[in-house]
């Protein structure tokens, strides 16, 4: 995908952690954070639950070091970092656009991106790893990234290219969305009055963010290049709840959906209308 180089005035960026942004993971292997990003995306753990337990059998482990707020830095520290910053500058004012044309600009906020290394990383969700992958944080309105998951995603679950690295950075950003609008807080709601419904509801959820990635990439056809889709749906798919339990976990304890109801509701997104993912969720 073709996307203009970031502008370090229109993104909020930084990096946490104890290691360079786009580096191996330090003391974590890759067989490790499959293991986590199971338990997050299938079992419904908590992301910090999942990496407490992960870190206790980690040794030498490093420490969160301080953080590095200094943009241009984070951003050409690799290519995988100079990618993640292209990709968010384009989401900001992708979605600033969708909220301003719908009239409610005034609604839309950026998220930060950290794209932390090598080690822990501070949250206002609490203490996060390595082992997580990726995932955003509500309290802090932050995406939180270890670039060295994308080698996880290529390598051991085949989906390699860059649209599906961007695919990951959209999901996540369409947590974000799900946030400033309300959306997020209405389905915990409504998992804590019907707890028999909290894994359908957050599958919802889920495939809403998918979808919502999807808009992303539809508003920005003109950049897509040959492969791009597949490579997207390649990524929805691979991490299905299905396929990554290969069949060993009921359907009633799914959390983030099948391959199939992934890659549908990405297909869905690249129409390009993000009143259509609403009604993933029933709610508009």
């Amino acid at each position: 995908m073709r996307l203009n180089p970031f502008n370090t005035n229109n993104i909020n960026v930084r990096s946490s952690g104890g290691g360079v942004p786009g580096g191996k993971a330090g003391g974590i292997g890759c067989g490790t954070i499959v293991i986590a990003a199971i338990g997050y995306f299938v079992f419904g753990l908590d992301p910090m639950q999942t990496a407490g337990m992960v870190e206790g059998v980690q040794q030498g482990q490093q420490q969160a070091g301080p953080a590095n707020t200094d943009e241009q830095e984070v951003c050409t520290s690799s290519e995988y970092a100079l990618e993640a910053c292209n990709g968010l500058q384009s989401l900001n004012q992708t979605w600033a656009a969708t909220f301003d044309a719908q009239g409610y600009g005034d609604q839309f906020q950026q998220p930060t991106l950290d794209l932390y290394g090598g080690g822990g990383v501070r949250t206002g969700c609490g203490n996060g790893t390595s082992a997580m992958g990726p995932f955003y944080c509500p309290a802090d309105q932050t995406i939180y990234i270890d670039t060295s998951f994308y080698d996880t995603l290529e390598r051991q679950l085949g989906a390699g290219g860059d649209f599906a690295r961007y695919y990951v950075l959209a999901h996540e950003y369409g947590h974000h969305i799900q946030t400033i609008t309300g959306i997020s807080g209405q389905i915990r709601s409504a998992q804590q009055q019907n707890p028999s419904r909290a894994n359908q509801l957050q599958v919802l959820m889920e495939l809403q963010a998918d979808c919502y990635a999807g808009v992303w990439a539809g508003k920005n056809r003109n950049l897509i290049e040959p492969g791009d889709i597949e490579e997207g749906m390649n990524a929805a798919a691979a991490i299905g709840d299905d396929r990554l339990t290969g069949g060993r976990v009921s359907s009633e304890n799914f959390t983030h959906g099948t391959s199939q109801q992934r890659s549908d509701a990405l297909r869905l997104g690249l129409q390009g209308d993000d009143r259509a993912c609403d009604r993933i969720t029933n709610i508009g």
